[in-house]
C-alpha cells in the first residue's frame, strides 16, 4: 500500500465528519438565520456533492483537476454567500463552517505543498471578502488551513520521492540478484567446460593445443564479465597454470600444487557440479509441479556417496521445498567439486570428504568436511579478485538467497569444514 494512501482514507473521513457538522449547526441554529432556506438547499446540495464524490478523494489516480475545481468552488460559494444567509452574523462561522478545509487539503494531497499554498490563499481572500475586513479570527483560521495544508502537502513529496527511491533500489536488488544468480550458472557450467577444455587440450598437444588457449582467454574474459572485476594483463592459458589445475589456479609463489589447500581457489566447481545439480533439478521436477512442493534431500545428497565421500544422514525424511533442496544440493556439489579437485595430501591422493545432514526443529544443516591440507590463509580474497566465484556465488550466495548462511572453517593441515544452514521457512512455505 502507498505511503499516502492512509491519509487519503483519513480526508475521506473528514469529509463526510465536517458536512454532518455543518448540517448539526445549521439545524442547530436555524430560526437564527436571517435566510435559512437557500443556506438549506446550499447544504443540501453540499451533502449530496460531497457523498458521490467520495470515491474521488479515496486515492491521486481519481482526484483530477477538474474535481478540485468544483470541490474548491463549493468551498469559495458557501463562504460568499454566508452574509446572505446570516445577514445578523448571529450564527458566527461560514456556512460551509470546517468543510472547507477538505478541499484545500485535496489540493495538498494531489500536487504538494505548492497547490495546498494556492488553495489556502484562496480559501482565505473569500473569507476575507466575506467579513469585509482582517480580523483577528478569520487570519488566525485562514493561517491554521494554510500552515496544516502546506505541511501535508509537503510530507506527501518526501513520502513519494521516497517511494520512488524505494522501487529503485528494490528494482536494482532484484537485479543484482538475477545478475548473481545467472553468474551462479554460468561459474557451474560454461566455465567449467572451458577449463576442461584448456587444459584438455594443452595436455594433447597440437591444434588442440591452440582450442584449449583459446578456450582460456574465452574463460578469462567471462570470468571477468561475471565478476565485474580487473581483466588480467595476460591469458590464463599463458600463466603456466601447472598440469592438473585449472588454467588460472596457479599455487602460490614457493608452493607445491598439492600443499594449495582444500581450495586453491575454493571456487572453481567444474563437472561433478553440472551433473549433481542437474540431478537436483530433474528430481525435484520429478517430485513436485512447483518450486514450492516439498522433497526429501536426502535422495539428492545420497548421490554424491562414493568410496571417499560418506554420507551420514537422518532416519527420517528431511523435507524442504524443492527449489530450496536443489538449491543447497548445488552448495554442496560446489563444495565437494572443490575437495575433488584441490584437496590433495603429499602423496598426491584425493582427500575424504564427509557430509552430515542435520534436521533441526527450524533449520536444515549440511556439512561438508574433508582430511586436505586446508585452505591457505587469504587465497579465497585472492581467488575472487581473480574472477573465481565459486565460494562467493556457487555456495554462499546460494545460501543467502535461501535466507540461510554458509561458514567456512579451515585450518592449515586439518582440512576445510563448510557448514550450509537453511531456515525450514523459506519463501514463505513451511517445510
Amino acid at each position: 500500500m502507498s505511503v499516502e494512501q492512509p491519509l487519503w482514507h483519513a480526508l475521506t473521513g473528514y469529509r463526510v465528519l465536517t458536512v454532518l457538522y455543518a448540517l448539526v449547526v445549521f439545524g442547530w441554529a436555524y430560526d437564527e438565520y436571517s435566510a435559512p432556506v437557500p443556506g438549506g438547499i446550499f447544504l443540501g446540495a453540499l451533502t449530496v456533492w460531497t457523498f458521490t464524490t467520495l470515491r474521488n478523494v479515496q486515492s491521486a489516480a481519481r482526484c483530477t483537476p477538474p474535481f478540485l475545481v468544483a470541490d474548491m468552488g463549493f468551498a469559495v460559494v458557501g463562504i460568499l454567500i454566508s452574509p446572505l444567509i446570516d445577514a445578523h452574523d448571529k450564527v458566527g462561522p461560514t456556512l460551509p463552517s470546517i468543510w472547507v478545509a477538505g478541499p484545500v487539503l485535496a489540493f495538498a494531497l494531489k500536487g504538494g505543498w505548492r497547490w495546498a499554498a494556492g488553495a489556502s490563499l484562496l480559501v482565505g481572500i473569500a473569507n476575507v471578502i466575506e467579513r469585509g475586513m482582517v480580523t483577528r479570527p478569520t487570519l488566525h483560521n485562514v493561517l491554521l488551513v494554510c500552515v496544516a495544508s502546506v505541511a501535508i502537502g509537503y510530507v506527501v513529496e518526501v513520502a513519494r520521492a521516497s517511494e520512488r527511491t524505494l522501487a529503485r533500489a528494490l528494482q536494482i536488488e532484484a537485479a543484482t540478484r538475477e545478475r548473481e544468480r545467472l553468474a551462479r550458472d554460468i561459474h557451474d557450467s560454461v566455465l567449467q567446460v572451458l577449463a576442461m577444455v584448456q587444459r584438455r587440450g594443452t595436455a594433447i598437444g597440437g591444434e588442440a593445443a591452440e582450442l584449449g588457449r583459446m578456450a582460456g582467454e574465452q574463460e578469462v574474459a567471462l570470468r571477468t564479465l561475471v565478476s565485474s572485476g580487473i581483466v588480467p594483463h595476460q591469458s590464463r592459458a599463458a600463466d603456466g597454470a601447472p598440469d592438473g589445475l585449472p588454467a588460472g589456479d596457479a599455487a602460490p609463489n614457493g608452493s607445491a600444487p598439492g600443499a594449495r589447500g582444500s581450495e586453491a581457489a575454493y571456487g572453481s566447481a567444474q563437472g561433478h557440479t553440472i551433473s549433481a545439480a542437474t540431478r537436483a533439478g530433474t528430481y525435484a521436477d520429478a517430485d513436485s509441479d512447483s518450486d514450492s512442493a516439498l522433497c526429501d534431500i536426502r535422495a539428492l545428497l545420497s548421490s554424491h556417496s562414493a568410496a571417499r565421500v560418506s554420507f551420514a544422514e537422518p532416519g527420517a525424511p528431511v523435507l524442504l521445498p524443492a527449489r530450496v533442496a536443489t538449491e543447497l544440493t548445488g552448495a554442496v556439489s560446489a563444495a565437494l567439486d572443490n575437495v575433488r579437485r584441490h584437496a590433495r595430501g603429499e602423496s598426491g591422493e584425493e582427500a575424504h570428504a564427509w557430509i552430515l545432514l542435520e534436521d533441526e526443529p527450524g533449520a536444515v544443516i549440511v556439512t561438508v568436511r574433508d582430511d586436505g591440507p586446508g585452505i591457505p590463509a587469504g587465497r579465497l580474497a585472492d581467488a575472487e579478485a581473480e574472477g573465481r566465484m565459486g565460494v562467493a556465488l556457487s555456495i554462499r550466495g546460494r545460501l543467502r538467497d535461501l535466507g540461510g548462511t554458509a561458514d567456512l572453517v579451515s585450518v592449515p593441515g586439518q582440512g576445510t569444514e563448510v557448514e550450509l544452514r537453511v531456515p525450514k521457512r523459506t519463501g514463505g512455505a513451511e517445510a
